[in-house]
């Protein structure tokens, strides 16, 4: 018979060894050991696996975290960083992470150039890893099919680059900031000064390589057309890991024109009456002209101490001056654009142009992946339906200027975007809308008062704004990423599908619905997430 001392000791003796076990570094991997193990049985041997995947103690993290993060809200001594960092250099190194991800239960955020607005691609407040996609980024470009393949990893900036080596009069119609990368841009419904003539990014996709939920490497025709669909403007991220995409080149005449025309709300009584004009000349006038605004409260040229409005017009004409300057002689003479203020000059030194490069500069600098500096910043966007009367812009100057340094930039649709039904892509954003908005604040002040200071000025510019826009749902454009009009927690179902479809109809309209049932077939585990991914509907 066994002393009742001995009898009750044994249970809690166990208890204690399987405790200190618990902590024993040998009883169980990190992360990381975890998942070099499994990468080295799918693809590398461990020497070779080390190279592409970083934990915080290796002297490269820093380095290889800071180098895509854009906005300097999300690189502070505060900011989450990742358990890890992956950086495949193949396409089966991106297969492996996936499936060896899966199996450790690590939550991955794909990044390919980093210029979303939240940094969801690299910040996340729940564990995480990053599959950072910048050394895939092969460009093969075709001149006789019209097509070229680009890498997801790739910029922008070195897809134009690619394309004029090949061909002077070939472009493709999407972003005008060469840093940003191809894979987020186009899954997200990238558009450009080309959009009036040749609509966004993804109305020009031929095919597509992605990484499912399962590991598999697909095409177009392995995918399927639902997928296809989700990942041509519904976000990439929320299906896989976008390897690459085939697009269709577009034709650029030999000469094309810009010009950009500042006038000041104190300097020049017509401003207003310009701004107005330029509501519905914009949407409507020739497919060959793309007419960017740029509102901003800036300090008075004429009143020392006092803040005024510049409305800047930048403008890119798909031929010569010669024929540009009188269309908006007849549709836009509020404007007063004169020839000696346009410049005639090649697509690919226009490229440079929207880049704030000057005249001098070499194509070359477009295969720089760094942008040339960096910013706290925050976005917001906005569709504006119907025109905003003139009284209603005074009012919205009067605004700007008591805020302080909110700004606005419209973007004129019509042409072609008013051409290809709203379904026809998950972006839904087409006819009936006569330009986008983008609210936009940049600041250079470190601390978090600064950052509640600028946040406020734009959210307040937001609120001010509402019964000038679009409703029912208040519309917004999934690449200007903003957490601001919701977000969702990891959860799976229908709790998850309520927090998404805040968000949701608002990126998406009457689109979201279908997005989620090809999320649901896809992934119904909700593998791929991030805080506005599209959600499981179980």
């Amino acid at each position: 018979m066994k002393p009742p001392m001995a009898s009750t000791l044994w249970p809690l003796l166990l208890l204690l060894v399987l405790f200190l076990l618990s902590f024993n570094p040998g009883a169980s991997d990190t992360s990381y050991d975890g998942l070099v193990r499994c990468l080295s049985k799918r693809v590398l041997p461990p020497s070779q696996v080390s190279k592409i995947v970083y934990q915080p103690t290796n002297s490269s993290f820093t380095t290889v975290l800071n180098a895509y993060v854009r906005n300097l809200r999300f690189n502070t001594s505060t900011t989450p960083k990742p358990l890890i960092i992956v950086t495949p250099l193949v396409e089966s190194h991106v297969s492996a992470a996936v499936v060896c991800a899966r199996a450790l239960g690590l939550h991955i955020k794909i990044r390919s150039g980093g210029h979303d607005y939240e940094g969801i691609s690299y910040v996340s407040d729940d564990p995480f890893i990053i599959l950072d996609m910048f050394n895939l980024r092969s460009i093969d470009v075709n001149i006789q099919d019209e097509s070229a393949w680009v890498q997801a990893g790739a910029t922008l900036g070195e897809l134009y680059y690619r394309i004029w080596e090949k061909s002077k009069v070939y472009a493709y119609p999407a972003g005008i900031c060469p840093t940003v990368g191809v894979g987020g841009h186009v899954s997200g419904g990238g558009y450009g000064n080309l959009l009036r003539k040749y609509g966004l990014a993804v109305d020009n996709l031929l095919d597509a390589r992605i990484v499912d939920a399962r590991g598999r490497i697909l095409d177009r025709r392995s995918m399927g057309e639902d997928l296809f669909w989700a990942i041509s403007g519904g976000g990439g991220a929320s299906f896989g890991v976008v390897l690459a995409y085939r697009v269709k080149l577009v034709p650029v005449p030999e000469t094309v024109t810009v010009f950009r025309v500042e006038m000041y709300l104190d300097e020049k009584v017509n401003t207003t009456d310009m701004v107005y004009k330029w509501q519905m000349v914009a949407p409507s006038t020739d497919v060959d002209l793309f007419m960017r605004m740029l509102i901003q409260p800036v300090s008075s040229r004429v009143q020392k101490g006092k803040k005024t409005i510049r409305a800047s017009v930048l403008a890119e004409f798909l031929g010569p001056a010669d024929r540009l300057v009188p269309i908006l002689d007849k549709e836009l003479p509020e404007l007063g654009l004169k020839k000696e203020s346009c410049m005639e000059m090649s697509w690919i030194q226009s490229v440079l142009w929207w880049a704030n490069f000057d005249n001098s500069t070499a194509p070359t600098v477009l295969l720089d992946r760094a942008p040339a500096s960096l910013n706290f910043l925050k976005r917001k966007s906005d569709y504006v339906q119907n025109p905003i009367s003139k009284a209603d812009l005074q009012g919205l100057w009067n605004k700007l200027i008591s805020l302080g340094k909110s700004g606005l930039v419209f973007n004129a649709y019509g042409g072609r975007m008013s051409e290809i039904a709203a379904t026809a892509t998950p972006f839904p954003h087409r006819a009936g809308n006569l330009y986008k908005i983008q609210h936009s604040i940049n600041w250079s002040e470190k601390g978090t008062d600064a950052e509640k200071n600028y946040l406020s000025q734009i959210r307040e510019a937001y609120r001010y704004m509402e019964p000038l826009v679009s409703s029912n749902p208040r519309s917004a454009f999934l690449n200007y990423r903003d957490l601001d009009i919701g977000v969702t927690t990891n959860g799976n179902g229908n709790d998850s599908y309520a927090q998404g479809l805040v968000y949701g109809l608002k990126y998406f309209n009457g689109n979201f619905d279908r997005l989620v049932r090809i999320k649901t077939a896809v992934d119904p585990t909700n593998f791929f997430r991030n805080e506005q991914s599209i959600p499981v509907k179980l």
